[in-house]
């Protein structure tokens, strides 16, 4: 397969010059009274007044929406009271992810509390598959279930609802996936996604759209009881913005307007969670058991290891596991219901490494980037709960669309009425669920979101979609699709990077999609010295600037993989970052991305392109540089034999220079120089020198070689003739 070639792009949001934009800036300061940095990056994050940023910061409570503007909030609440009051059989019917099993937890706790009579309902992946079934509402009714509630699952099952009523079992519906034309025709459903649902806030989680049922219920409760309305919505906050908080990091949900509320109280309340199973499943993720481990919880710790503990038993087991533990009252189960978590978590991660070797080399095989826009691949062996996972790391290592899809044969031979199971993930640019929707006629099933969803198809249809996902995705994706666009806030200097902005920056937490983790610039840094750390996985650096120094950590680069070393000059991106070391904090920085510094990249191409012109016959002066003296030859000579010495007999022209120019003293020795040194020492077999390929030589020192006379080289004469001073 051609490799995709896709560009690095920085962009800097911000830049000073534009004088109302910076008036603006200096008077949010001012009233706030933060610095003028962290002034803009509220203003880069669309906070353009005081009164904009200041609600941003606040994070009170008072300002949650009202729950009665989702669309049949007031149904939903009315039937499910009437439940209750009634003693009906009342099933919660959730999705078998995280934010799945964190709603159907909630839902459980909180009308359980209210005395409802209530079971738990989770299809397991393999054999029900996602989604609302006819088989199950069998199973339910025959129990003597009235009322199914679905948490972030059940607004495409318009069929199901139907035949619900026909064993008279009514349906309210919580999602908050995309809907289709028709909705369910439920009791209520509540989804801010309705076309006619006036909510302002849209991208709540499943478990968001539970927390504001919740919220509803208490509003009702407390208006009862001639009660504050905000002493229910506190209620709620205290004892379920945890469980919120976890499905709406899990669910990848923009941090902003409600879920930074909710997910700012949910952390804070992790930290002292009362909730046995969760405290297990914290420090069995985290190991905040040992004395040494950090106790604040933060996005990235839930994201990176909660998440994926309670996602695998969902993918590779049964979700209700997950859901069992979360209501774990007993300390002793709870951690060993932790670890059984943790255990089932190891084995996803092993199945999932297998499964990306093989769609790697696929890829390899059968991709052609010229005319295919999406991957699509298959197998009859991958694992259904993991390839969504996998779709991921495929997205982002080659910066497309991809879909995975796992039959199940029917036979022993392939069958052209084998279902597949399918899972995808999409960029920037292509909304998925829409573009499944061009592919309607060929699939089973579908829903999700604008960036992952699932599916179901069978394997007759698959090249016919194959081909006609891709036909949608040439249509709307752009030629961008080949570049990658890195966002920082904005540039700044060593200078800058300090205490104070790094304490500031925490009042923009918690960080997550929709509200990053400033990004920063910093260009023409000198890399003073490079160690590897983490088993060789990670890389320290000290990096200097205006004669300031700083610690840089790179996470997940190797030091033979950074394109540069010491002495070079970079640009970089980063995060600011506190080093909480033995009770001594420090800032260091993060880094997200570097490259070789850009006007000294263009100064090397320059060089390199003039002497490419005077090799050609150009002339030159004297002023440039270019003409060596025997010192200079000395110098390289030295680099040269101390190199060799050393073992190391390949050097680019780049660490030549690096080597030559670092020796204290001395001028610095130019591109075009530094080349003709090379051409008059091989020439004169001064030392045997050979230009592998460009700019990439091999030599060997002649340590016994008698002494030469440089001016008898022709090169250096012909050169000299070039040179218009002499002349």
């Amino acid at each position: 397969m051609r490799e995709i070639k896709r560009k690095k792009v920085w962009k800097e949001k911000y830049a000073f010059g534009d004088e109302d934009r910076d008036l603006a800036i200096q008077t949010m300061a001012s009233e706030l009274g933060v610095s003028e940095w962290l002034s803009i990056l509220l203003y880069n994050r669309g906070y353009h007044t005081a009164k904009e940023a200041e609600r941003f910061l606040k994070l009170e409570q008072d300002n949650f929406h009202d729950p009665y503007l989702l669309a049949d909030m007031e149904r939903a609440v009315e039937r499910i009271f009437c439940a209750i009051e009634n003693r009906e059989k009342i099933y919660i019917y959730g999705d078998y992810d995280v934010d799945g099993v964190t709603s159907v937890t909630a839902l459980y706790l909180y009308l359980r509390e209210l005395g409802g009579d209530v079971g738990i309902k989770i299809p397991k992946r393999e054999g029900e598959g996602y989604g609302v079934s006819c088989a199950a509402i069998d199973t339910l009714a025959a129990e003597g279930t009235s009322l199914i509630i679905t948490v972030d699952t059940g607004i495409t099952a318009n069929a199901e609802v139907e035949y619900a009523k026909t064993l008279g079992v009514d349906f309210v519906i919580t999602d908050h996936h995309e809907c289709r034309t028709e909705l369910p025709n439920a009791c209520a459903v509540v989804n801010p996604h309705r076309p006619d649902c006036p909510y302002p806030f849209k991208e709540l989680a499943g478990v968001g759209v539970v927390f504001k049922l919740l919220c509803a219920c208490e509003i009702r409760r407390c208006r009862e009881d001639e009660r504050p309305v905000i002493d229910g919505i506190r209620r709620v906050c205290m004892r379920y913005a945890d469980l919120t908080a976890i499905g709406t990091i899990a669910d990848v949900m923009p941090v902003l307007d409600e879920n930074r509320m909710i997910v700012s109280l949910g952390l804070k309340l992790m930290e002292n969670t009362s909730r046995q199973g969760l405290r297990a499943l914290l420090e069995a993720s985290s190991r905040r058991g040992n004395e040494d481990a950090p106790k604040k919880i933060t996005s990235g710790m839930i994201g990176f290891g909660v998440a994926p503990r309670i996602n695998a038993a969902g993918r590779i087991g049964d979700a209700a596991t997950a859901v069992h533990l979360l209501l774990e009252e007993d300390e002793a189960r709870a951690k060993e219901a932790a670890e059984e978590l943790c255990e089932i978590n190891r084995r996803r991660q092993s199945e999932e490494n297998d499964i990306a070797v093989e769609a790697y080399q696929k890829i390899e095989e059968t991709f052609d980037p010229e005319n295919d826009f999406v991957i699509v691949l298959d197998s009859n062996h991958w694992h259904q709960g993991i390839i969504g996972i996998v779709a991921s790391r495929i997205t982002e290592k080659y910066g497309l669309p991809s879909i995975l899809i796992s039959f199940d044969p029917l036979t022993e031979e392939d069958h052209p009425m084998d279902d597949g199971k399918g899972s995808g993930r999409s960029i920037k640019g292509m909304n998925l669920v829409e573009a499944l929707n061009y592919c309607d006629e060929l699939l089973l099933k579908y829903g999700g979101h604008e960036l992952a969803a699932g599916l179901t198809i069978k394997r007759a249809n698959l090249e016919e979609f194959r081909r006609k996902i891709n036909e949608y995705a040439k249509n709307h994706l752009s030629e961008d699709v080949f570049s990658i666009c890195i966002d920082a806030d904005l540039a700044i200097r060593m200078k800058n990077v300090t205490m104070e902005l790094a304490k500031e920056i925490l009042l923009l937490e918690p960080f997550g999609t929709g509200n990053l983790a400033p990004v920063f610039m910093m260009r023409d840094v000198t890399v003073k010295k490079i160690t590897s750390i983490g088993a060789g996985k990670h890389t320290r650096l000290l990096l200097e600037q205006d004669g300031i120094c700083m610690t840089a950590l790179y996470f997940g680069v190797a030091t033979e993989e950074l394109g540069f070393t010491v002495g070079d000059v970079i640009d970089v991106l980063f995060h600011v970052d506190i080093n909480d070391y033995k009770n001594v904090q420090s800032v260091q920085m993060i880094l997200q991305d570097t490259r070789i510094a850009e006007r000294y990249a263009d100064e090397f191409d320059r060089q390199k392109q003039r002497y490419e012109e005077i090799l050609a016959g150009s002339g030159f002066s004297v002023s440039e540089e270019i003409f060596p003296i025997r010192e200079d030859f000395a110098h390289v000579y030295k680099v040269l034999r101390r190199e060799s010495r050393a073992g190391n007999c390949f050097l680019g022209i780049k660490d030549m220079l690096r080597l030559i120019n670092a020796i204290p003293g001395e001028a610095p020795m130019n591109y075009g120089k530094l080349k003709y040194i090379l051409r008059v020492f091989h020439e004169l077999r001064l030392c045997e020198v050979e230009e592998i390929q460009t700019d990439l030589y091999q030599f060997r020192i002649f340590f016994n070689a008698s002494k030469t006379n440089i001016e008898k080289s022709s090169i250096l004469k012909k050169l000299k003739s070039q040179c218009v001073d002499l002349h």
